[in-house]
C-alpha cells in the first residue's frame, strides 16, 4: 500500500505536471495566433460562425449543446517561453511548497540511485493507480444489445459495472438505459471480465435518469463499491473504465472539471430530466456509456453517459451521472421495480429571464419560478399555498440555482417527507413547509399530454 504522505507528495507532483501542460497549451496557442497574424495580415476569424459549427453528441451519438474545441500546435516561440518558465520554476523548486512538507519513504524495490524524491513519488503514483485499476477492472463488463428499429436490427455497445446491495440478494449490472433501449433480455449479452457471456435475468429501466439495472446470475464475481459524489470536487483525479470502441477493460485518467451540469439535450424528446452531471476530461468515447467513473480510492463516483464532441470521439468533455443519484435509482429499481420520485405539483419556468425577475421584485434571476400550480387531488404545492409567480429560492436548506436544480432535489427526496422551502413572492422572502408525496399517484390522474413538466 502507498503511504499517505508519499501519495500527497506525488499528487502535488502530478498537479505540477498538469500545470506545466496547461502553460504549454497557453504559450503554444499564443505563439500560433501570433504566427497567424504575421502570415495572414488582416484576416480575422468569425468565432461565432466557428462555434455554430460545433455539435455535441452523447457516447452513442446523442445531440448535446454546441461545443468548439480548438487544437493547439507547438511552435518555437511556445517552446522558448515554456523552457524559460521551466528554468525559472526549476531554480526555486527547493523553496516551492504547494502543500505541507512531505517526507516520502521509498518502498522496497522502488529506490534507484539518482532517482530522487520526486521520481519515487511519481513511481508510487503509478503503482497506486495500477492497484486501484486492478481492483475495479474485474467488476466492469462489456454489453452488446440488439433491438429492432424500423424493421432493421440495430446493435448497441456499451459498458457496465457490477454492484450488490445489502437490501436484497443478487448481482446487478448498472449501465445506461440508452445502451439497452428497446432490447429484450435474450438480445442483451453481458460479457464478464472472465470472458463469459450471460443474458440478464431481468432488466429494470429508468428513462428519466438514463439508467438501467440488469440482474445477472450471481457466481461470486467481484463487485464495485459506491462512493459519495458529494465529496468529489473540481480538480479531483478520476479514472474512467469501460469498453471504448469495443476495447474492453480500458482505463483512462483525468480530473473532475465541473459539477452540476443540468441542461444537456441528450434525447430528441428531452426525456432525461434527472440531470446533475459531473464533467470530466478523462477520455470517454463511444462504448464507454454505462461504465464507472472512479476516484483514487477505487470507489464508483459516477456512471459515464455522454460526451461533447464535434466528430463523435473524445475531445476532453465527458459527462457522468453522479453516484448519489445513480445509487438512489439503483436501490429504488431493485427494491420497488420503479423509481419512487417525490412530487411537488408545479410546472416550472425553463426560461426564467432577468427581465421577469425584475418584474417579480428580485435583483436578479435565480431560483425556480412557478408557472402553474397543479390542484389535481390537492397536490402538495396546492396544500402548502404556493402560487403562480412564486420563485423557489431554497429547498430543504439548499439554495436553488435554477429549475433543473430544484427538479433534481425534489426527485432525490424521500416520498412522504416534509421539507422547508423559501420563496420570493412580490419581492418578499417567505418560508413554507411542504409534505412531498409519490409522483406516480398524481401522474396517473393527470392528462399525460401536459404532465411532462410536472414536478
Amino acid at each position: 500500500m502507498v503511504r499517505n504522505g508519499a501519495l500527497r507528495g506525488l499528487l502535488r507532483l502530478c498537479g505540477l505536471l498538469r500545470l506545466s501542460a496547461v502553460l504549454a497549451d497557453v504559450t503554444s496557442a499564443a505563439a500560433k495566433n501570433a504566427e497567424k497574424n504575421l502570415r495572414f495580415g488582416k484576416h480575422e476569424f468569425d468565432m461565432k460562425a466557428v462555434e455554430a459549427e460545433g455539435s455535441a453528441r452523447g457516447t452513442r451519438g446523442f445531440p448535446l449543446e454546441s461545443f468548439r474545441m480548438a487544437r493547439l500546435y507547438d511552435s518555437w516561440l511556445g517552446s522558448v517561453a515554456l523552457l524559460s518558465l521551466g528554468l525559472a520554476v526549476g531554480g526555486h523548486l527547493d523553496s516551492l511548497s504547494l502543500t505541507s512538507a512531505v517526507s516520502a519513504v521509498p518502498n522496497e524495490g522502488l529506490s534507484e540511485p539518482g532517482l530522487g524524491e520526486a521520481g519515487v513519488n511519481l513511481m508510487q503514483c503509478g503503482e497506486h493507480i495500477s492497484e486501484v485499476a486492478s481492483r475495479v477492472v474485474p467488476a466492469v463488463v462489456h454489453i452488446q444489445a440488439t433491438r429492432l428499429e424500423n424493421e432493421r436490427k440495430v446493435e448497441e455497445t456499451g459498458s457496465g459495472v457490477l454492484m450488490r446491495t445489502s437490501a436484497t440478494r443478487g448481482l446487478y449490472v448498472v449501465t445506461n438505459q440508452h445502451v439497452v433501449r428497446g432490447a429484450d433480455t435474450g438480445a442483451i449479452d453481458v460479457v464478464l471480465h472472465s470472458g463469459e457471456s450471460v443474458h440478464p435475468q431481468r432488466v429494470y429501466r429508468d428513462t428519466e435518469s438514463d439508467l438501467a439495472i440488469l440482474q445477472i446470475p450471481d457466481g461470486g464475481q467481484i463487485s464495485a463499491e459506491w462512493g459519495d459524489s458529494e465529496t468529489v470536487d473540481i480538480g479531483h483525479f478520476v479514472l474512467a473504465v469501460g469498453s471504448p470502441f469495443g476495447l474492453s477493460q480500458s482505463v483512462t485518467m483525468g480530473i473532475v472539471s465541473a459539477k452540476g451540469r443540468r441542461d444537456l439535450s441528450l434525447t430528441a424528446d428531452h426525456s432525461v430530466t434527472n440531470q446533475d452531471f459531473l464533467q470530466t476530461d478523462a477520455a470517454i468515447n463511444p462504448g464507454n456509456s454505462g461504465g464507472p467513473l472512479i476516484d483514487v480510492r477505487g470507489r464508483v463516483v459516477g456512471i459515464n453517459t455522454a460526451i461533447a464532441s464535434n466528430g463523435g470521439g473524445n475531445e476532453g468533455i465527458g459527462f457522468s451521472i453522479p453516484s448519489n443519484l445513480a445509487r438512489q435509482v439503483f436501490d429504488q429499481l431493485v427494491l420497488h421495480g420503479r423509481v419512487r420520485r417525490a412530487y411537488l405539483g408545479v410546472e416550472l419556468d425553463d426560461d426564467f429571464t432577468q427581465t421577469t425577475a425584475l418584474r417579480l421584485g428580485m435583483d436578479r434571476n435565480r431560483g425556480a419560478r412557478i408557472m402553474r400550480v397543479y390542484n389535481v387531488q390537492n397536490s402538495p404545492a396546492n396544500r402548502a399555498g404556493l402560487r403562480m409567480d412564486d420563485v423557489i429560492v431554497a429547498f430543504n436548506g439548499v439554495e436553488i440555482q435554477d429549475e433543473n436544480h430544484l427538479i433534481n432535489l425534489v426527485s432525490l427526496s424521500e416520498v412522504g417527507t416534509a421539507v422547508d422551502m423559501e420563496v420570493i413572492r412580490g419581492g418578499r422572502r417567505m418560508r413554507l413547509k411542504v409534505q412531498l408525496t409519490d409522483r406516480e399517484t398524481y401522474r396517473q390522474a393527470e392528462d399525460p399530454r401536459t404532465s411532462f413538466n410536472t414536478r
